[in-house]
């Protein structure tokens, strides 16, 4: 499960070389290196359609809005826990203050 899983050798034979004779350095034209060229990919490409760009736009808008809707209610159900236990706070001392009068 955990091992690697390496691809597979390659099967062709090695290529043979046919280089020119050499050519004394006075008579060489130093030509630039050829660009490495990028080996084509085996993974399909993701082709977004004008139809399936505006799917995707509205579902994130709509992911924006739902995650903005949960996190306001958070805020709400915060602020109001915390005027609650004020109010309660304010009734408890209410009622502790009179106590100590009447004794």
């Amino acid at each position: 499960m955990f091992t690697p899983k390496y691809p597979p050798q390659d099967t062709a034979p090695p290529a043979v070389s046919t280089a020119p004779a050499p050519v004394p350095d006075a008579q060489v034209a130093h030509a630039p290196a050829p660009a490495p060229i990028a080996p084509a990919s085996n993974r399909p490409t993701v082709q977004l359609t004008p139809g399936s760009a505006l799917a995707l736009a509205a579902g994130g808008g709509a992911v924006v809005l739902v995650v903005g809707a949960v996190l306001v209610s958070l805020l709400l159900a915060v602020a109001i826990t915390g005027m609650s236990v004020a109010v309660v706070a304010v009734v408890l001392r209410s009622l502790l203050k009179d106590l100590d009068k009447h004794r």
